[in-house]
């Protein structure tokens, strides 16, 4: 759990509890029972903060998770013109694997029930969010960097999009199935050619 703070509030609290037990069972695992008996409170206490299970675990996601991913998602409009577009792209792109790295074992026991999965689908849609939002705002991007004529006329941006955020995604797979440690240096490569693969694509064969 997070270190306790002196000025730490209750819903501060609820935070670092919901973070400890999801990383321990997953989202579709934990109940808001066991949150609220590891911060020692009722689960009432629980629901004066939170409407609903859903709602903390995306506050979990927002403000426990160390991941700047929205920070630079919400800041790419501002970046559409400067800059070399590969290189906004290698910065989302080691986001997204820092986020995914983290978040991948939280949200992946939401696969093995069905009716968990909808009813948290449709919690997600109520609250405005869901895992297509990164893939929404970096679509819009470069759809406005295509527009500027600084990406190919017939690139597709939701295509491009997906294939990048995707590979982050499969990448924090594989590394939480092999249980293999990581660096920031890994990290940072593995970025930098995710970003390169998403602007150049396969080049042809030399002539």
């Amino acid at each position: 759990m997070s270190p306790r703070r002196s000025s730490s509030t209750t819903r501060d609290r609820i935070l670092d509890a919901a973070l400890t037990v999801m990383r321990t069972r997953g989202v579709a695992r934990t109940t808001t029972k066991e949150i609220a008996r590891e911060v020692g409170l009722s689960e009432a206490a629980l629901y004066k903060h939170f409407e609903d299970k859903t709602a903390l675990f995306v506050a979990v996601l927002v403000e426990r998770v160390p991941s700047r991913l929205g920070e630079v998602l919400d800041g790419l409009p501002d970046r559409v013109g400067t800059g070399e577009v590969e290189t906004v792209l290698a910065e989302v792109a080691a986001e997204a694997l820092a986020f995914y790295r983290e978040t991948f074992p939280i949200a992946a026991s939401l696969f093995s029930d069905p009716a968990v999965l909808a009813a948290h689908r449709a919690a997600l849609d109520r609250l405005g969010t869901g895992p297509h939002v990164p893939v929404d705002a970096l679509a819009a991007f470069l759809a406005a960097e295509a527009e500027a004529g600084r990406v190919g006329a017939t690139a597709d941006p939701r295509a491009t999009a997906t294939l990048l955020l995707g590979a982050c995604q499969m990448t924090a797979f594989l590394a939480a199935f092999r249980g293999a440690p990581t660096t920031g240096a890994d990290d940072t490569a593995a970025a930098q050619a995710i970003a390169r693969a998403a602007v150049h694509g396969v080049p042809p064969p030399p002539p």
